[in-house]
């Protein structure tokens, strides 16, 4: 809104200054700041308020011992993250960007079925929400809904993404050499499944003391770099064909996004280390999960998002494990699922496993990095 309203203005030779706007990465970095910023400022009130209002963690009752003296801390501390995330994009970003809006959108959206789901944990004093076939009713009527639109719909799109939309970057390979296309209703069903099961793997990984927050950061401070290459140009310089990755002019505008991410959960982390005086709750986790994976989908990393979230897949993927080893031989694959309950199960302390799985998502962000060279 800033860059919409202020930016015009250069023109004037006294306001000549303003012209910085222009610059992604200036409003990057304001965007960062801004919602750093409001979530350092507002998150002593915010949880105040969640104390007076008894809005506290229900802890599972075959969890590890140790998580038995979270009960009561103040939940649903995700909801401000997404507040400073919105508005610091909605602040700095280009409001004539389709993408930015698509993201916030659906990051809205799946806070909202988040929101629900902490709710009813509250209402009920029990662990258990909004079902699994419950959040995935809501969740995927709204991740085919804009999986259609990234498809059929040409209003509000740019062209250089709907020339390429059809295809699929794939890590490690050269994307104008050797293309993968898929069909629309293939790709519909792929893009919707990206979108959900980054949101709930996302969601599943949230156990620990600043555990999915790490994570969900670098995976923003990478796809922050990707989109802005995506639709770098420097002197009529084409970064994004020079590094052979899928060149999208407008996927740029969502760096700003990603900045405003890490800003956020910057701020969050302060008071979510451990041991933590407030809990992301499902209203974040859900949100940030579905923000990530509409993400990866506009920026054309849908398969390199495996990579980079790593943590996240074997987050879901254990505890997928756990249930089908369990139901057809009932036996267990690991000592608790997810899997940073194994660890800790195991003598683990918990700023271990935390501090842990932070090292193994650098580790994949550099690898998923190393992707723009290594081909």
């Amino acid at each position: 809104m800033i860059y919409y309203l202020l930016y015009p203005l250069a023109e004037n030779d006294s306001l000549s200054f303003l012209n910085v706007l222009r610059y992604v990465p200036f409003r990057v970095l304001s965007a960062t700041m801004t919602a750093m910023l409001l979530t350092f400022g507002l998150y002593p009130w915010f949880i105040r308020t969640l104390q007076s209002k008894q809005i506290g963690q229900v802890v599972r009752d075959d969890g590890p011992e140790s998580h038995f003296s979270k009960a009561g801390t103040p939940t649903m501390g995700g909801s401000l993250i997404l507040l400073a995330l919105i508005g610091a994009t909605v602040l700095w970003a280009d409001p004539r960007n389709t993408m930015v809006w698509l993201v916030t959108v659906v990051t809205a959206l799946y806070g909202a079925i988040g929101y629900t789901d902490d709710a009813l944990k509250i209402k009920r004093k029990s662990s258990g929400g909004l079902s699994t076939r419950g959040k995935l009713a809501l969740q995927f009527p709204i991740a085919i809904g804009v999986c259609v639109y990234l498809w059929y719909g040409d209003s509000g799109l740019p062209s250089d993404w709907i020339a390429l939309r059809e295809r699929l970057a794939v890590p490690f390979v050269a994307f104008e050499k050797h293309p993968m296309e898929l069909s629309p209703w293939l790709y519909v069903i792929f893009g919707a499944i990206v979108i959900v099961g980054t949101s709930n793997a996302v969601n599943l990984t949230d156990g620990l003391d600043g555990l999915a927050i790490g994570p969900v950061m670098i995976n923003a401070g990478t796809y922050m770099v990707l989109s802005y290459l995506a639709g770098l140009t420097l002197f009529g310089f084409d970064m994004a064909r020079y590094l052979d990755i899928p060149s999208i002019g407008s996927a740029s505008e969502l760096s700003v996004l990603c900045g405003a991410l890490i800003g956020a959960g910057v701020g969050f982390l302060w008071y979510n280390t451990y041991p933590a005086q407030v809990f992301m709750g499902d209203v974040g986790a859900l949100a940030l999960g579905g923000t990530l994976g509409t993400i990866a989908l506009l920026t054309k990393n849908e398969l390199l998002s495996v990579l980079l979230g790593g943590i996240f897949v074997i987050e879901a993927v254990s505890v997928i494990g756990q249930v089908i080893a369990f139901k057809f031989f009932g036996r267990r694959i690991f000592l608790m699922a997810p899997i940073h309950h194994h660890f800790e199960k195991k003598g683990w302390a918990e700023p271990k496993v935390i501090v842990r799985f932070w090292i193994i998502s650098i580790m994949l962000a550099i690898a998923s990095l190393a992707t723009l060279k290594l081909r």
